[in-house]
């Protein structure tokens, strides 16, 4: 028996669209461009690189049934790069399991901008059922102006292509599968969504919807056996063809993901244990010897030559030093005094072209 029906994780798999799908879409007219809200482009706008810097971590989840029991293997990872000489987010999403002992999975691989333009994306989403597998694949990328769109849907023996492509500039404020990780983790990291958060996003059937982030606060929830506060994030997407997929996803105060679920679907993805801190390297100071190092010993010499002809050839410039000197020391010997210091002022003040100020310190009694 199957712990939920396979259309819970993959709606691709339904034959039929379900009745009264375009409800979901409320005042949807299927003429009008649609476009994201003043907010959503905000945001994406408002990203700093040290944001960017705190996302670059990876996740690690586990995917359980309404009864605890284990299916499978959740993890996303992010990280810095280039594609086509420019900088760039590499993002790596997979699941992995078994339902039923049929093995199903998603992978989602995004290169994404600094500020959550997708550069190129792929998507792959299978599941192995005995004599009737089914797989999708989606390819999306930037191209002369253009994103185009390819995709090929396998079910069984037979295949089906799509191919679609609309302009970038009405794809201002885009989210796709992949690049709403990216965005999820900073808000999280923020702790606040601004209000009517709506973005573009595709379907199932590549038609360009609508797709909103709200939040859903503050609550406390069990990892690792320790109770911790966690953000949580609703993001809903909308669809021509399908009713709206609702997810709701709560995350640490560091920003990992903790928890992530599809409303309706008896299937979670938990954080069981606590993501480990990194430790911080540190480093043995070696004591340095220079008189056992050839070149820093050379160095030294070498300076020490140099200094020495300086000082050399100032003195042979100036041989008044050497008599000034010569009558001060030989001032000293004969005097024999115990403070040296006020001898000495007492003996080049003549020399003073501004002579100091009497002190007015009262004299000692």
């Amino acid at each position: 028996m199957m712990d939920a029906p396979l259309e819970a994780i993959h709606p691709w798999l339904e034959d039929e669209t379900p009745t009264g799908a375009l409800a979901g879409i409320e005042g949807l007219d299927l003429g009008e461009k649609l476009k994201s809200s003043d907010e959503a482009i905000t945001f994406m706008s408002s990203i700093e690189p040290a944001e960017l810097l705190k996302c670059v971590f990876p996740d690690s989840l586990v995917t359980v049934s309404e009864g605890g029991r284990d299916l499978g293997q959740f993890s996303v990872t992010l990280e810095f790069a280039r594609r086509v000489q420019q900088p760039c987010v590499l993002l790596h999403a997979q699941s992995q399991g078994a339902i039923d002992d049929s093995p199903c999975g998603t992978t989602v691989t995004a290169y994404i901008t600094t500020d959550l333009e997708v550069l190129e994306e792929d998507y792959h989403e299978y599941v192995k059922l005995k004599g009737h597998s089914l797989d999708k694949r989606c390819h999306m990328v930037q191209h002369n102006g253009q994103m185009v769109i390819d995709k090929v849907t396998t079910v069984g023996e037979e295949t089906a292509k799509e191919s679609v492509s609309y302009p970038m500039s009405e794809l201002r404020g885009l989210v796709t599968e992949g690049s709403n990780f990216l965005l999820m983790r900073l808000i999280a990291l923020r702790k606040k969504a601004p209000e009517h958060m709506t973005f573009l996003s595709f379907d199932q059937g590549l038609h360009i919807i609508h797709t909103t982030f709200s939040e859903l606060g503050l609550k406390q929830l069990e990892v690792g056996g320790k109770t911790m506060e966690v953000f949580g994030l609703e993001r809903i997407v909308h669809s021509v063809e399908d009713s709206p997929t609702t997810w709701q996803c709560y995350f640490l105060a560091d920003g990992h993901l903790a928890s992530r679920v599809q409303v309706g679907s008896p299937i979670t993805m938990r954080l069981l244990q606590l993501p480990s801190q990194p430790e911080k390297v540190g480093f043995e100071k070696i004591p340095l010897v220079w008189e056992e190092d050839m070149q820093m010993r050379s160095k030294f010499l070498d300076r020490k030559e140099e200094l020495k002809a300086d000082h050399a050839s100032y003195l042979r410039q100036h041989p008044d030093i050497r008599a000034l000197i010569s009558d001060f020391l030989q001032f000293l010997l004969l005097r024999k005094p115990d403070d040296v210091f006020q001898v000495a002022r007492e003996y080049f003040l003549p020399f003073a072209s501004h002579p100091p100020e009497p002190s007015l310190k009262a004299p000692s009694p």
